[in-house]
């Protein structure tokens, strides 16, 4: 479903090339619930950021659902990314002035499909997601683990085989984020999707299957949470840390 092969990026400023990934070699060939975790640095935004089709490698290849989307026009990109993988962010990205069902058709109206499909879709996905009775009220009158429900509702609206989530529980209590993450995993085994969670919480990793662990732009280790909480998990990944 995903893969990377020997892929590079780096940021120049003032002339100065910053590495952001050297050499990433990673693939999730399986629908399931996957994490990426570092530090602040690490570069995991910037490998989510490719996998997205929102920035493209300097080197090597990008694999996702089965297209290589390094080679994609941005015709082909911008479609790809619409209809086939799904995006969640920190950010909840709501328009404040659309009610949540009108959030979550959005990109249904941008692709120009009809209204009677869409409101029948956006219906199915709020009640899927335990807010139906929440459709017809504005992100104000949300709770902020509404509001991202309500985003990931509007990232599942054409059905893509791979969800990408990016510290999607930053701006959430630790109540919202546990049921959050929960939903995430049951989201993954329910409709047989590849979900990559990337985060620096070893308490949101610990509900991946997989956890690969970046530094310094570059893949150090694999964790199997099999067995594993989060402070299980937190500690070999201070190992691996420590080994890098």
């Amino acid at each position: 479903m995903i893969r990377c092969v020997n892929v590079e990026k780096s940021y120049r400023t003032g002339g100065v090339a910053t590495p952001a990934l050297r050499g990433i070699n990673l693939s999730f060939e399986e629908p399931g619930y996957y994490g990426i975790m570092g530090a602040s640095g690490s570069g995991k935004s910037t490998l989510l950021h490719l996998l997205a089709a929102l920035d493209q490698p300097d080197r090597g290849e990008v694999w996702v659902s089965g297209k290589r989307v390094d080679q994609m026009d941005e015709r082909a990109l911008t479609r790809f990314r619409r209809r086939e993988i799904g995006l969640v962010f920190q950010q909840f990205n709501l328009i404040p002035t659309m009610t949540a069902r009108e959030n979550v058709e959005l990109p249904g109206v941008l692709a120009g499909e009809s209204a009677a499909w869409m409101r029948a879709r956006s219906a199915e996905l709020l009640d899927a997601l335990g807010l139906a009775s929440r459709a017809a009220h504005r992100p104000e009158a949300l709770s902020g683990g509404e509001q991202q429900r309500v985003a990931i509702a509007r990232a599942l609206l054409f059905s893509p085989q791979v969800l990408l989530a990016d510290e999607p529980t930053g701006n959430l209590d630790s109540a919202s984020s546990e049921t959050l993450w929960t939903l995430l995993g049951e989201l993954a085994q329910t409709r047989s999707m590849t979900i990559v969670l990337v985060t620096h919480e070893p308490a949101a990793a610990a509900h991946c299957r997989r956890v690969d662990i970046l530094h310094d732009g570059r893949v150090i280790g694999r964790i199997d949470t099999e067995g594993l909480d989060a402070s299980g998990l937190a500690a070999e990944y201070q190992r691996l840390g420590r080994t890098a």
